[in-house]
C-alpha cells in the first residue's frame, strides 16, 4: 500500500516542524517558502517571514511565484528597500533563520547555486546567488532544504557560493562569519546536522520506511552517521490538510486558462 503522503509533503512538513514561533525567517522561493507558510498556519502562527524583495511580516493567502510576487507586498507589515531588508535586518543579527535550498552543496554544508561546471566555461549557468551568501553569512541559523542524489550531494563543489562551515572544525568561525551556520539539511530521505565538534554534516533522522544505507547511496561522499539515528513522524493529517489547501489554492490563483469558443458556420 502507497503511503498517504509524497515525499514533497513529508519533506515541507519536516522542515516546518524546524521553525518556532515567533521567529523571524528570512524566505526563498519553493519548498523553504512552502515550508515557512506552512508552519504560519499551525503551530507558528507569530512566524515573521521576510522575502528578498523588501516585504516584511508578510502573510502570503498563496504561494509566491518569485520574491516579486504582488501576493506578498499586498500582504506584508511594512515593505523596505532591499538595502535596508540586508542592512538593518540580516547584518544586525535580526533574522533567526535563513531558510535556503541549492543545486550543491558538500559534506560541510557549503552551497553551489552558480555553475555547474567550470565557471568560464560551465555545463550549466545556474540562476545565482541573489541574497544567499548574505543570508548564510548573518542568519543566526541557516536551514536547507534539498533533494538528496550524488548529482546534488557532492564531495567538492564546482564552485561555492555561500558558506557553510568551510572546511569545517571551527574554520568558519575562525574566518569571521558572525551567522550561526546550517543546523539542519532537510532531504527527501531525512536529516543532515553538522557533528558538533567536525562540524561535518552527519545524518541523525530518517523519515518512516526509509533506511540509512538508502541515504549513503544518495550521498556523493561516505556520509557519516550519528550515534542515535531518530525516526521521524510522518505528517499529522491536519498538516496534510493544510499544506494541499495552500497548495489547491495557490495552483487556481496562478493558473490562466483560455477558452476559446467557436461558433460552427451554417
Amino acid at each position: 500500500m502507497s503511503a498517504p503522503y509524497t515525499a514533497d509533503e513529508m519533506m515541507t512538513v519536516t522542515a516546518a516542524r524546524q521553525l518556532r514561533d515567533g521567529a523571524v525567517c528570512f524566505v526563498g522561493i519553493g519548498l523553504p517558502s512552502a515550508a515557512c507558510n506552512l508552519a504560519r498556519r499551525t503551530h507558528a502562527p507569530d512566524l515573521v517571514l521576510i522575502y528578498e524583495s523588501g516585504t516584511v511580516g508578510t502573510k502570503p493567502r498563496v504561494l509566491p511565484l518569485s520574491i516579486g510576487d504582488g501576493e506578498l507586498a499586498d500582504t506584508a507589515t511594512a515593505v523596505v528597500p532591499l538595502p535596508e531588508v540586508f542592512a538593518h535586518y540580516l547584518q544586525r543579527g535580526r533574522v533567526d533563520f535563513g531558510f535556503l535550498g541549492a543545486a550543491q552543496i558538500d559534506r560541510f554544508g557549503n552551497l553551489n547555486s552558480t555553475v555547474i561546471g567550470s565557471y568560464t566555461a560551465p555545463r550549466v549557468r545556474l540562476p545565482g546567488s541573489g541574497g544567499a551568501p548574505e543570508i548564510a553569512t548573518h542568519a543566526r541559523e541557516t536551514l536547507i532544504i534539498m533533494k538528496q542524489s550524488p548529482r546534488s550531494f557532492v564531495a567538492r563543489l564546482d564552485f561555492m557560493t555561500s558558506v557553510g562551515y568551510l572546511g569545517g572544525s571551527g574554520e568558519r568561525r575562525r574566518s569571521g562569519f558572525p551567522g550561526g551556520g546550517p543546523r539542519a539539511v532537510i532531504t527527501d530521505f531525512g536529516i543532515l546536522r553538522p557533528h558538533p565538534e567536525t562540524e561535518e554534516l552527519e545524518l541523525t533522522a530518517l523519515y518512516p520506511g526509509v533506511t540509512a544505507e538508502a541515504a549513503c547511496e544518495a550521498t556523493g561522499w561516505p556520509l557519516k552517521r550519528a550515534a542515535r539515528i531518530e525516526t521521524l513522524p510522518p505528517p499529522q493529517a491536519s498538516d496534510l490538510e493544510v499544506l494541499r489547501k495552500l497548495q489547491a489554492d495557490t495552483e487556481r490563483a496562478h493558473s490562466s486558462t483560455l477558452t476559446i469558443r467557436i461558433t460552427p458556420q451554417t
